[in-house]
């Protein structure tokens, strides 16, 4: 087993500037790496923390659990912040489970369509003036459903019948 290096408090500025630039590559398990690495040493680095929810959303198309990302949206403590980017996780794993396809995924990715733009409506309402981020990302996803005519799943049964 390996015991990880700690970087140091001076160097979490640049380290920053890495894990955006890797993202960009398209490299988002560098950047949660490094984001990770900036954690340890800076727990409450916002810049990091949303950084991170971005590079994990970013690996929704390889498969990775959304488990993830979603647990580090609690540590964000903007209001406005945390409910943009808990719905840009949202539209990211409709937008992966739109590329992945496979029986009833257009069901579950409207579905994480809808909660994203739930959220973007939240994050609306409480966003700071000039910043209409959470409408384009609304826009984007009701984009999403009309052009792939996308539609809720039929409903469950919710009682089963005995004999």
């Amino acid at each position: 087993m390996f015991h990880l290096k700690p970087i140091t408090r001076e160097a979490v500025p640049r380290a920053l500037e890495k894990a955006e630039r890797y993202r960009l590559l398209n490299e988002p398990s560098e950047a949660e790496s490094i984001c990770r690495d900036i954690l340890e040493v800076d727990p409450e680095n916002q810049k990091a923390l949303i950084t991170l929810v971005l590079a994990l959303a970013d690996q929704f198309e390889k498969g990775s659990s959304v488990h993830g990302a979603q647990e580090v949206i609690p540590r964000i403590q903007d209001e406005y912040q945390r409910t943009y980017y808990a719905g840009i996780i949202c539209e990211r794993r409709g937008k992966a489970l739109l590329d992945q396809g496979g029986p009833g995924s257009g069901f579950v990715a409207y579905d994480w369509f809808r909660d994203a733009m739930e959220l973007y409506e939240k994050a609306e309402a409480i966003r700071p003036a000039g910043n209409d981020d959470s409408i384009l990302r609304w826009n984007t996803c009701a984009r999403a459903i009309m052009q792939h005519h996308l539609e809720p799943g039929p409903q469950e049964r919710s009682e089963l019948q005995l004999e």
